[in-house]
């Protein structure tokens, strides 16, 4: 009988604990709310808990719950967060087909790797003035552009094409790129010496993208970086979960072809994945005699040996060569069309031929080779605490070459070349201290070797160039370095014998340490950061020495650096946001403004240049909603201590170079972003910025011979009220995308630019440029193709500039209107320089993606 009891008992007691701890089966499918499609990949978590799952290529998922009921928490990159309830009923539960909507902010999910160290407005609870464009816009609408023209129906954001391929720029709340700064998964790209970005370099890094974060002012970084106008994250692809990729052929005009395959193992068994892009392109340039050609490649391999620790190792470059084109005077591009090649051959005007054969030779050509490599670790130390660190480094190799002629004839292909070695380290310890309180603390170390020289790249019509120096005398130059940027980055020139002109080298080290302190609740959120950081610079001269042969080493002089932030946010409803921050920069001069001339010279300025103070204010208001949202921002920030460098654009013994210290320049505005749903099948956003942006008290301007020695004394220059140029004070902008048919789409975007001034002179007020507007057209097919629908053909087509509007994107010069109605061009004296914006552009691509 104590047996049965003993049975009994045990039956009764398995059947509570299995009633109190029984494990049900959540099961459903996740759709693309834009193409009615399956998302494969998307995490599933039951909420309040670690348990989850991701779906299958089908879309479908199967989670076990130990709960009754509960809510599950469904994400995935580019898509709004979403949460449904379950109720088991008999042990299960099916929530069938859960929609998931796009939305262009959201970027949770994207980084696998490196996420402590990537500074993502979404990481952090306290906001800033963001916009991101995701993976599906960029892969779309890349096709042959830059990052900068991706960028430009973002609030505050204007892009400058330039001539040639990757010749472009952009500017940010009107501050230059030079003052905005770029990060690649984490690592500072922007140029060391002068803060630089040539998007030639990085033509292949849209194809690997997951996604572009345009962080405008303050932003989230903790990095002291030179964040003047912004932040711009480039986020790529490292380990992806699923195997899989794509082939691409794309085609454009002025005989534009480029071709690209991708492919990913995803994550085996053991914890390996790898994956691997390879392209090619080429073609003639819109301006005539630009043609270019490069390839692009990236290899990935990521290694997760456990569920705490996770490694990448990513390589990517993009060797290539392109001819350039020169800005000209208004009044030669009214005369020979805005695609004329100005580039003024050293005193020819007219193109000069390959030894009056018939072949014109180009006027000057962008080589480079820029591999960058970083490795990844992300270490889950516990359930509070983790620790991201990439160890990163580059070596660029290239040249700028420019024909030297005689008469019609050229000579040689001179090579102005800007060598660098790089090293880098990012680290970053995060914690969460308390379930409101988080807390971060990490260091940012870069060692930087800058090489810079001319040499002789091409021989033409002369076997060998004669060379002088002040103080080794005459010699010969007889080895050329080529024109190939896979020859300049495996066999660079390393024998000073065959240098002239100038012949240095400089050594730029930068360490520093940040920390970041966030509180938030379920209404409240505020955060502290603060860096600290030292710069140190040296100058080593190997042409112009005292002694021939030897090397002189100019002393070292370190620059302290610091900056701090602090920002509230306050939760007014479920979607209602606002928030103000505030923050100060004592940034460190760029070297290229340290010394008294770059080529020649290793004496430092003196007074030395002293550290830049940039102070901002931003406040903000974010209404969210998966049919509506929209983002209102203010601005105003302070630029001081400026220290800037021009020239009378003049060579040899009639050049004059000026240093204009202690410029100060002040923005303010108002950024507006608005994203709509009217219907399922459309979307139409909008945006509109309003700036004022001008110049505040005078500054003061050294002048300095070809030599570096100064002439005369300091004069005061008179810029009080100036306005700032370089970018339209005024933007807008209307973008729609509407699905005709399943997988069928059109979209559209007009982007208007106003309140538009010059660049030029500090001494004469900027001049007001005419507005201009554009629009851009696109259509989308995707097909389903192979088993069970499983891969995808896609149709892309963009038209560019529509209308084929005329307009001038760009003056350097601030020569007034002439009274003479034919030596204008809409207001502007036709004698000033400047460069027309493309007419009419277009591409078309087929991808298949398995």
């Amino acid at each position: 009988m104590k047996t049965i009891y003993n049975w009994i008992f045990s039956a009764v007691f398995t059947l509570v604990a299995t009633a109190a701890f029984s494990q049900g089966t959540v099961t459903g499918t996740i759709m693309d709310g834009e193409f009615n499609e399956p998302l494969p990949g998307a995490n599933v978590m039951v909420k309040g808990t670690t348990n989850g799952t991701s779906t299958d290529f089908n879309g479908k998922f199967s989670v076990d719950v130990s709960e009754n009921s509960g809510t599950l928490v469904i994400t995935y990159v580019g898509f709004i967060k979403k949460e449904v309830k379950f109720t088991l009923t008999g042990g299960s539960a099916n929530l069938g087909t859960i929609v998931l909507k796009a939305d262009a902010q959201e970027l949770e999910g994207v980084v696998v790797v490196g996420s402590g160290v990537i500074d993502l407005a979404s990481d952090r609870k306290t906001p800033v003035a963001v916009s991101t464009i995701k993976a599906s816009e960029i892969r779309e609408k890349a096709a042959n552009w830059d990052l900068p023209e991706i960028l430009k129906s973002t609030p505050s954001v204007q892009n400058i094409k330039g001539g040639g391929f990757g010749d472009g720029s952009m500017f940010l709340r009107g501050f230059d790129q030079t003052n905005t700064a770029f990060l690649l998964n984490g690592q500072p790209i922007n140029g060391m010496e002068d803060g630089k970005m040539y998007w030639s370099n990085w033509s292949g890094v849209l194809d690997v993208a997951n996604a572009v974060q345009v962080q405008r002012g303050l932003g989230a970084s903790k990095l002291a970086i030179s964040s003047v106008g912004g932040t711009v994250n480039i986020v790529t692809k490292t380990i992806d979960q699923r195997e899989g990729g794509f082939a691409q052929a794309l085609v454009g005009n002025n005989n534009y072809v480029k071709t690209t395959a991708y492919y990913s193992t995803g994550v085996n068994e053991k914890g390996w994945s790898f994956s691997a892009m390879l392209g090619h392109w080429q073609g003639n340039g819109y301006v005539d005699h630009t043609d270019g050609q490069g390839q692009t490649y990236f290899i990935s391999v990521g290694y997760q040996p456990n569920e705490n620790n996770t490694l990448n190792f990513l390589i990517t470059g993009a060797p290539q060569w392109h001819a350039v084109a020169g800005s000209g005077s208004i009044e030669s591009f009214l005369e020979n069309g805005r695609r004329y090649n100005s580039w003024n051959f050293s005193g020819v005007n007219s193109p000069n031929t390959l030894n009056g054969k018939g072949n014109v030779y180009p006027g000057g050509r962008n080589i480079y080779h820029k591999p960058v490599a970083n490795l990844s670790w992300d270490w889950t130390i516990n359930e509070k605490s983790g620790l991201s660190t990439v160890l990163y480094g580059s070596m660029g190799r290239g040249s700028f070459a420019q024909a030297i002629t005689s008469g019609n004839d050229v000579l040689y292909a001179r090579g102005s070349n800007n060598n660098h070695n790089w090293y880098g380290i990012v680290t970053n310890y995060n914690n969460q201290l308390t379930e409101n309180l988080n807390f971060n603390i990490g260091a940012d170390a870069r060692f930087y070797n800058g090489i810079h020289f001319r040499d002789v790249r091409e021989f033409i019509s002369v076997d060998a160039v004669n060379a002088s120096s002040g103080y080794s005398g005459d010699y010969v130059l007889t080895s050329a370095g080529g024109i190939n940027p896979w020859k300049a980055f495996f066999n660079p020139n390393n024998d000073h014998g065959q240098k002239f002109g100038y012949d240095y080298e400089e050594q730029i080290n930068y360490t520093g340490v940040f920390g970041q302190l966030e509180y938030a609740n379920d209404a409240l959120s505020a955060f502290f950061q603060g860096s600290l950081s030292t710069q140190s610079h040296v100058r080593t001269e190997f042409l112009n020495t005292q002694q021939e042969g030897k090397s002189e080493e100019s002393d070292k002089i370190h620059n302290p650096g610091f900056n701090v932030k602090a920002g509230i946010a306050y939760a007014l409803a479920q979607n209602h946001k606002v928030f103000a921050n505030a923050g100060h920069y004592s940034r460190q001069p760029f070297h290229d403004v340290l010394f008294r001339d770059n080529r020649g010279s290793n004496e430092y300025l003196m007074p030395e240049v002293e550290n830049e103070k940039i102070t901002g204010f931003e406040a903000g208001y974010k209404l969210g909603g998966s049919a509506f949202s929209a983002n209102l921002n203010l601005y105003h920030t302070t630029w001081d201590n400026r220290t800037l460098l021009s020239d009378n654009g003049e060579q040899e013994e009639d050049y004059i170079g000026y240093q204009t210290q202690g410029v100060k320049q002040v923005h303010t505005g108002v950024e507006l972003e608005v994203f709509t749903r009217p219907f399922d099948k459309l979307k139409l956003n909008g945006f509109m910025s309003v700036g004022n942006w001008k110049f505040k008290g005078n500054g003061s301007q050294r002048s300095f011979d070809q030599d570096g020695d100064e002439i005369g004394s300091a004069v005061t220059v008179e810029i009080d009220g100036f306005n700032v140029g370089g970018a339209a004070q005024f933007t807008a902008g209307i973008n729609a995308d509407y699905e005709i048919l399943p997988r069928f789409s059109v979209d559209g975007a007009w982007n208007l630019y106003n309140n538009f001034y010059s660049t030029g002179s500090l001494t004469e007020e900027t001049l007001e440029l005419p507005s201009y507007d554009t629009v851009d057209a696109g259509l989308s097919y995707k097909m389903l193709v192979g088993q069970n629908k499983q891969n995808s053909v896609q149709l892309r087509f963009n038209l560019n500039n529509v209308f084929d509007e005329v307009y001038l994107e760009s003056v350097n010069g601030n020569l007034a209107a002439s009274n003479n109605p034919d030596e204008n061009y809409k207001g502007v004296n036709i004698n000033n320089n400047g460069r027309f914006g493309y007419g009419r552009t277009w591409n078309f691509s087929l991808r298949y993606n398995f």
